[in-house]
């Protein structure tokens, strides 16, 4: 989610650049209407997966999608991606907004020049402006880490949480379930929670301080993408990989990699290809005039080590291309 630093973002680049200004003009409903995908930001798997489902839905369907998004995590950025994308007055734009609040004037303009927003993974605090939110059930999947985590550590010791930063629907929702669910387990000590701007090395730095000033910490939840990638790491340097056990959001090539090896024990996996594809079809709809729901909640699993290579958890690991 935030400024390149693995090789994966230049697999991601070159995945949107294919992406970006794919069609299929000749069959389905879509009639030759151009819907543009706005990700979160480039360079994460997540929304890598969600654009090539949004890419074979937009072909099922005739309609012509591009894909854009700024380079880090950050609604100052994100603005004027979305003030270009109004210009070209797309029939419908999807949007992950990078903030609840921030990005409700340069949606509001998508909808004024007549496109329909349909909010992927994320969602603005103020409902109005949007067809659709399609996304995760985040409180739960929050919920399922603390679970996971609780049993990983046998139920006992100190364990801390590492986010992007306030103000992110997504990674708020998740926050909220594990501290609701952590907190139901008495012998447990939650740490709270320290946030890391979406930077893979200050990620890895929180954990590593923290690992240093509380010895008895035994684990920790990383509410997404790359702060998982950033706690790894940490935990790594630390040289208490296997012994601090790590619950992340997401299931990224490089995360199902540091699980399979033994840094990371659980990933509360998405269904990001599910969400693009979701999200093509609502816009569509929306614009032929039929009913869209106003939320669809889409569902994610805990992958563990045990059980990553069966068939039915294996559809939730995420691409670095399509």
């Amino acid at each position: 989610m935030k400024t390149p630093t693995y090789v994966a973002v230049t697999i991601a680049l070159t995945a949107v650049a294919a992406l970006s200004g794919c069609s299929d003009d000749d069959g389905g409903s879509g009639g030759g209407r151009k819907i543009t995908f706005v990700q979160g930001v480039k360079g994460d798997e997540f929304y890598i997966s969600m654009a090539c489902g949004a890419q074979q839905k937009a072909k099922e369907l005739g309609v012509k999608l591009d894909v854009t998004g700024a380079d880090k995590w950050d609604a100052s950025l994100q603005t004027p991606v979305v003030n270009a994308v109004a210009a070209k007055s797309p029939d419908a734009v999807l949007i992950a907004p990078t903030d609840t609040q921030a990005m409700r004037q340069p949606e509001q303009q998508l909808k004024s020049r007549g496109a329909k927003v349909i909010e992927v993974d994320t969602k603005l605090d103020d409902a109005s402006i949007r067809e659709t939110a399609i996304s995760s059930d985040n409180e739960r999947g929050g919920m399922l880490a603390a679970q996971t985590l609780a049993a990983q550590v046998q139920e006992r010791g100190a364990v801390a949480a590492i986010s992007v930063k306030p103000g992110i629907s997504t990674t708020d929702a998740r926050l909220k379930g594990f501290e609701t669910e952590i907190r139901k387990h008495p012998g447990i000590t939650y740490l709270g929670v320290q946030y890391n701007d979406d930077d893979p090395a200050k990620a890895a730095s929180i954990v590593t301080s923290t690992i240093a000033s509380h010895r008895d910490l035994v684990g920790v939840f990383a509410a997404n993408v790359f702060s998982g990638e950033g706690a790894a790491t940490g935990i790594e340097q630390a040289g208490r990989a296997g012994q601090v056990k790590l619950i992340a959001f997401d299931a990224t090539p490089k995360q199902v990699e540091a699980l399979r090896k033994g840094s990371i024990q659980g990933l509360i996996a998405q269904k990001p290809f599910d969400i693009g594809a979701q999200g093509v079809e609502q816009a569509v709809a929306a614009l032929d005039k039929k009913p869209v729901p106003k939320a669809i909640s889409t569902d994610l699993i805990a992958v563990t080590k045990e059980n990553v290579d069966q068939p039915d958890v294996s559809k939730y690991l995420y691409k670095g291309a399509c």
